[in-house]
């Protein structure tokens, strides 16, 4: 079996592997694999790597193929105090994912901290119980039975509001440990799963989009959801998770979603 999620493809292309697998396409990947790729890219793009992520953006124009897949990054905004980076995701010569970030200086140390808590605290991974899950029960190889580890706080079968702590079963590229932030882009796409009101089984609610507003660094491998799903008769449908580390809530994520009956 593969042991991590890409491999390197040469020319720059990386080719996924099964643990890279979605839960609506059989054929296609999940959003998290291929935005984990794109931030491990961003987190590389020099100059100005020192400055901390403060949001990332994904467009997912179509399904993402298993297929060997190139990311090219560049810098659109050069500044000391923001930079704002772009990058693309094709699958061949067909782009199927826009992506940017935005970094900028950090506030500086010894400010007071100003306003109430943004979230409250999760209680530890230790104090979910692990569960292998996918919105497809028969997933079988997939990111989220096999890519990703799972402790869950609540039920994850009931339909509504969902909490549960994930990090990677898997590098994402072998031999190469994932940074924080990779680890923070990889979970954050399962929100739409994690707080699902529809069943898996009778609707589709894909999700078009994720961006991500950070408020500090992520650290450790641990990453929180808090996640929650809401729909607007004849409007959208969008998810938001509360997203944090171990030491607490670290940003929020959004995703759009396409709901439709199957």
């Amino acid at each position: 079996m593969d042991d991590s999620i890409f491999t390197p493809a040469g020319g720059g292309r990386f080719e996924p592997t099964k643990h890279a697998r979605g839960p609506w396409d059989r054929g296609a990947l999940h959003g998290g694999a291929p935005a984990a790729l794109i931030a491990r890219a961003f987190e590389r793009t020099q100059p100005g790597a020192e400055l901390p992520v403060a949001r990332l953006a994904f467009e997912f124009l179509k399904p993402i193929p298993f297929a060997k897949l190139g990311v090219e990054t560049e810098i659109v905004r050069r500044g000391r105090r923001v930079q704002e980076l772009a990058a693309e995701l094709r699958a061949g010569e067909e782009l199927v994912c826009r992506a940017s970030a935005l970094r900028i200086q950090p506030v500086p140390e010894g400010l007071p901290s100003s306003g109430p808590q943004p979230a409250e605290q999760l209680p530890g991974p230790e104090r979910g119980k692990v569960t292998r899950f996918a919105l497809n029960r028969d997933a079988g190889t997939s990111l989220a039975t096999t890519g990703m580890e799972m402790s869950w706080l609540d039920d994850p079968w009931a339909l509504g509001p969902g909490r549960v702590w994930m990090r990677p079963r898997q590098p994402i590229l072998p031999g190469e440990e994932a940074s924080p932030l990779v680890r923070l882009v990889a979970t954050a796409d399962f929100g739409n799963g994690v707080s699902a009101e529809l069943p898996f089984d009778e609707y589709l609610f894909i999700n078009a989009d994720l961006t991500i507003h950070l408020w500090r660094r992520p650290r450790g491998e641990w990453i929180g959801l808090d996640a929650r799903t809401l729909l607007s008769e004849g409007g959208t449908g969008t998810t938001e998770s509360v997203l944090h580390d171990t030491n607490g809530a670290v940003g929020r994520a959004f995703q759009t979603l396409v709901v439709q009956p199957r």
